[in-house]
């Protein structure tokens, strides 16, 4: 789903999942001196500000135009290639990890949760965040055009099921071995340009990506022109589109 898209996804969803960069790291309790690994690091926004703390930070993920961005985005720290549920590094190395929109993505965030509890030491923390399952309008501009332009969705392998709730994600580390599990719902609201907005999917990011470059180019134009119409309602006078999001975010300690 990611292959080559690592540019696409930096210059339009890259700014949206930023949002909750440092509500992760203080969940993890990264300061000065704390060794983390940022999993999943995409183009390197958590490892950059985990490195304005003062820590020390190894940063990895699975598809190789990620890495190569993060180690630009992120100099100082140390950007390795890795698929979970395998990481390359013993037992206890990290003092915290962190994981920005990771665990909705992978083939199975149980083992994926387990291989992080067992890279983090005695008494190190991770956190996590994934999307809310029902309440993010940031993305349901896409889902309202694909449905005007009469699009059938494919679909996709799906992860074990699990509710996308405060709730749902608590209750995941727990079954993963993790203690002390906080959950919470983190809100806000993205404002971004529409045409910046639409590039993400018009280059191939993510399942709605995928979606909409598998169609005709006369199917595209359809889609695009609703986007337009759905814009043109939301669209303020400065010329950017409110996009409220939420997240959830959930950490613990092993």
């Amino acid at each position: 789903m990611w292959a080559g898209a690592a540019e696409a996804y930096a210059g339009s969803f890259a700014a949206l999942c930023a949002a909750t960069a440092e509500a992760l790291l203080d969940a993890a309790e990264v300061g000065a001196g704390t060794r983390v690994l940022d999993v999943g690091t995409g183009p390197g926004t958590v490892a950059a500000a985990a490195l304005s703390r003062g820590a020390g930070v190894v940063a990895v993920d699975a598809e190789p135009g990620m890495v190569a961005l993060a180690a630009a985005n992120a100099p100082g720290a140390e950007v390795r290639h890795a698929v979970l549920p395998e990481l390359p590094f013993p037992d206890d190395s990290f003092d915290a990890a962190v994981a920005n929109f990771v665990l909705n993505h992978v083939e199975d965030p149980w083992a994926a949760l387990i291989e992080l509890r067992r890279v983090v030491r005695p008494g190190g923390r991770l956190a996590a965040t994934i999307w809310h399952g029902t309440s993010n309008e940031a993305m349901s501009l896409f889902d309202l055009a694909l449905d005007e332009a009469g699009v059938e969705r494919p679909v996709f392998p799906a992860p074990p099921d699990f509710a996308r709730t405060a709730e749902g994600l608590r209750g995941l580390l727990e079954q993963s071995g993790w203690a002390e599990v906080v959950g919470e719902e983190v809100a806000w609201t993205h404002r971004e340009d529409p045409e910046v907005w639409w590039s993400g999917p018009a280059r191939g990011v993510a399942h709605r990506g995928l979606v909409v470059t598998g169609q005709t180019p006369g199917t595209v134009a359809r889609i695009k022109s609703a986007y337009d119409r759905l814009v043109g309602e939301r669209v303020a006078e400065d010329g950017l589109i409110d996009l409220p999001a939420v997240a959830l975010l959930a950490s613990g300690r092993r």
